[in-house]
């Protein structure tokens, strides 16, 4: 299965609700970044092992970790958890400014150094929202 099936199996596994935000989400995503790399993380390691929710992802960025290695991964993440949906902005090194920047500006959400998780997108502010993806990728030099 291609990474554009994965993605539309994985919204349509969704409650509709859920489903009808993460594609709305999904539409967002293709408008800040119509070339951008589309990735689909299942969620399971090496070994077929559960480690996190699936995931679509957006864009390229490549990551360095602490022991000098280096690997190519998203930069934008959407991903549905128990209590609603997560959007991940990773890449901004200063892991207080999305708090401080768009926490009260997004609404009914709660928002950590590199995710934004809420319920619903009716709870909150979308435009908000695509200020803080935008601003990510344009600090990682993505966008």
């Amino acid at each position: 299965m291609n990474t554009q099936e994965q993605i539309k199996t994985f919204i349509a596994s969704q409650p509709e609700a859920k489903g009808a935000d993460i594609l709305a989400l999904h539409q967002l995503m293709h408008q800040i970044l119509p070339d951008g790399k589309l990735w689909f993380h299942d969620g399971t390691d090496d070994q077929g092992k559960v480690v996190a929710n699936p995931t679509i992802g957006y864009g390229l960025q490549t990551m360095k970790y602490a022991k000098g290695k280096t690997a190519d991964w998203f930069q934008v993440g959407i991903s549905a958890n128990k209590t609603g949906i997560s959007v991940y902005i990773l890449g901004i090194p200063d892991k207080t400014y999305l708090p401080d920047t768009y926490a009260k500006q997004i609404g009914k959400a709660s928002v950590t150094g590199y995710c934004i998780r809420f319920k619903a997108l009716k709870d909150i502010n979308v435009a908000g929202l695509e200020s803080a993806i935008r601003d990510g990728l344009r600090m990682s030099g993505t966008d």
